[in-house]
């Protein structure tokens, strides 16, 4: 632990140099968890667990893309007892990947596949639970009455793993908190922590430690923030060191589920915390352990990093979001959503058409221009000034020398450097952007005090990205500049989902700390990989919660409970409804899933049965049995009745 920081950041050894959390180490079949081991990759399958051929496929499919575990469902006696014939598969064809079985509400099933499989994961927000969304109110008496009766049911589980030596995961849930759980604590991440840490206490009392702990949830500020309370909460009782499974909860399908899930887990990556690490997608399983493995790549050489200046005071939260407070300068910082640069600089010569790669379309039938919710708020040309006419909702940033020859130069806005800052005498009245170095420019943060109207954009070269970056804010904070920030990240030759998980986690993990005002990406020279940048710029934004310009889907990545096609029926959903900026809708394969795991959604289509679908508003049922035929109007329908419904514009 680096003692030079307050105890408030007591989740991580270090804000400023990468050190892997020590954890116990926890036996899995062949495959040890935590300590100094590496950080391991696990998916689950999705083909029903009865059927045990297509299962034994699938799991080799996904031992073959990089799986070190593999999860299966197991909802009732007869697919637990069939874990062990697909187990008995696996092993003739020379596979032998840990199995973890999968258990909800159904604890005779979990102790059945405790003798089977190397590892149980259990939810204890319905293992021994209720979640009828009702408001309980608890006397300290009839608590412990609770208390007493999980203690009971969860108590066979303990004994038989013990002797069967399989390990288990306690694995929390966002969406599933447990009524008792909500009346005391609320929907958040201390009622997370302490819905696991009423089982684990109980596996402690009857010296049980092979267990491994989760935080899910599908919104990534509470599911961080919980993460890191479970670890403060494990040192403070005095609780062993147990390993953590990563994951974001229905992350998703495509880019939005890739950058969602790299928000999240990629932040607490990068603070030393996980040892294995699931991204769910709704696509095929074996696409996931590829994304995952990325992420931990990341961390690869991380301890060699340049060196960053300690940190003696700590003045953000960790366990709470509040953004950092900023002058508003121009339409950045203060109560603006954080702004999008586009980085055009290197074009040899930016045309109109080129615009459209950033949000920014010209109707030339109509003479005017168009701009979709993901235009790009400026665009940085460097030395290049544009030649044509901008649309109103784009202003060009151009190198200070370049910006001052300029006949207007109030249109645009200039980019300086510290030199410049210091001896010209001629500055934009409104807006002026700084570049700055976070490593090297760490001393001169007292010389802007007095400046007036400054935007600083923050580099960094160390291999450490977030912490560096995060460092200069603090430096900001401690000496109370209110001077809003961007965070600028230059990337080479990386590939699309390299990108779009690279800067997910530098970008994504400060602005979960509530710090950052806008964002500028680059990963090439050309047009295309401009649009990349801005959809990932704008898909980090939306996946921190810092700024909604799109419909978020929360989608579960299909189990073998699922009783519809999740991919089919995502996208269908998706074509219908991705104009409406800013409402959730989660899409759940069966009620396992739903309502809880959809926690926070505006709108909810969950699988009731062979052809059947429940459709919620929030949490609470509004049509029950619906066939699927019709499910999708339906869910239109129940979205006009609330008034938040727009006709998409025509194209």
């Amino acid at each position: 632990m680096d003692h030079s920081v307050t105890e408030k950041i007591n989740y991580c050894n270090s804000l400023t140099h990468y050190a892997r959390r020590h954890t116990r180490v926890v036996q899995i079949g062949d495959v040890p968890l935590g300590g100094k081991y590496p950080i391991r990759v696990q998916s689950m399958t999705t083909v029903d667990t009865l059927n045990t051929k297509g299962s034994v496929e699938q799991v080799i499919r996904m031992v073959n893309a990089g799986c070190e575990y593999v999860r299966i469902t197991a909802p009732s006696m007869k697919e637990a007892q069939n874990l062990e014939e697909i187990k008995k598969q696996l092993g003739a064809r020379g596979y032998h990947v840990p199995l973890v079985a999968d258990i909800h509400f159904t604890p005779n099933a979990a102790e059945l596949a405790a003798r089977i499989v190397e590892k149980v994961r259990i939810n204890p927000g319905n293992y021994a639970d209720k979640k009828r969304f009702e408001e309980l109110d608890y006397t300290d008496s009839s608590y412990q009455e609770e208390l007493d009766r999980i203690r009971e049911k969860f108590t066979p589980l303990v004994k038989i793993c013990k002797e069967y030596g399989t390990a288990m995961r306690i694995g929390t849930n966002h969406g599933s908190l447990s009524d008792r759980i909500m009346s005391r604590y609320g929907d958040t991440p201390l009622g997370m922590v302490e819905s696991a840490l009423e089982f684990l206490r109980i596996c402690e009392d009857m010296d049980y430690h092979d267990i491994v702990l989760s935080m899910k949830a599908s919104n990534t500020q509470v599911m961080v923030q919980a993460y890191r309370l479970l670890v403060s909460k494990l040192d403070e009782e005095g609780l062993e060191p147990y390993p953590l499974h990563l994951g974001v909860t229905e992350a998703g399908e495509a880019e939005d589920g890739r950058i969602k899930s790299a928000v999240g887990i990629g932040t607490l990556l990068e603070d030393g915390l996980g040892d294995t690490v699931r991204v769910s997608l709704t696509e095929e399983p074996e696409a996931e352990a590829p994304v995952a493995q990325m992420l931990v790549d990341r961390l690869v050489g991380r301890s060699d990093h340049q060196r960053i200046a300690d940190v003696q005071d700590y003045p953000i939260d960790p366990y709470s979001y509040s953004r950092r407070q900023t002058l508003e300068v121009g339409n950045i910082g203060g109560g603006n959503v954080p702004r999008v640069i586009a980085d055009f600089s290197s074009q040899a010569e930016i045309t109109v058409k080129d615009l459209k790669a950033i949000g920014h379309s010209y109707l030339p039938e109509l003479d005017k221009w168009g701009m979709n919710d993901l235009g790009s708020d400026y665009i940085y040309t460097g030395e290049r000034p544009i030649n044509f006419m901008l649309p109103n909702g784009l202003i060009e940033v151009l190198d200070y020398q370049t910006w001052v020859q300029q006949t207007d130069n109030q249109r645009a806005r200039p980019l300086m450097n510290l030199r410049q800052l210091s001896d010209s005498t001629i500055y934009h009245p409104a807006l002026n952007f700084v570049l700055v170095d976070a490593d090297k420019d760490l001393g001169i943060i007292s010389q802007l005090k007095d400046k007036r109207n400054l935007v600083l954009i923050l580099e960094t070269k160390n291999y450490h990205a977030m912490a560096s970056l995060r460092r200069f804010v603090i430096e900001l904070m401690s000496q109370n500049l209110t001077i809003p920030v961007i965070f600028k990240r230059q990337y080479h030759g990386l590939s699309s989902d390299q990108f779009m998980l690279s800067a997910a986690t530098d970008i994504g993990g400060l602005l979960l700390d509530g710090i950052g005002d806008g964002v500028i990406l680059e990963n090439g020279k050309d047009v295309k990989s401009a649009k990349l940048t801005n959809e990932t710029a704008f898909g980090v934004l939306q996946a921190a919660r810092t700024r909604i310009t799109k419909t978020e889907y929360i989608s579960c990545p299909s189990c073998g409970r699922t009783l519809f096609d999740l991919q089919e029926t995502t996208a269908m959903i998706r074509k219908r409804t991705d104009h409406l900026k800013g409402i959730k809708i989660g899409i759940m394969g069966c009620i396992v899933n739903g309502p809880g795991e959809m926690a926070d959604a505006d709108y909810g289509y969950v699988g009731s049965g062979k052809g059947k679908i429940t459709l919620y508003k929030g949490k609470e049922v509004m049509k029950r049995g619906v066939d699927s035929t019709y499910a999708l109007d339906e869910l239109i329908e129940l979205i006009k009745a609330n008034g938040e419904w727009a006709e998409p514009e025509a194209v």
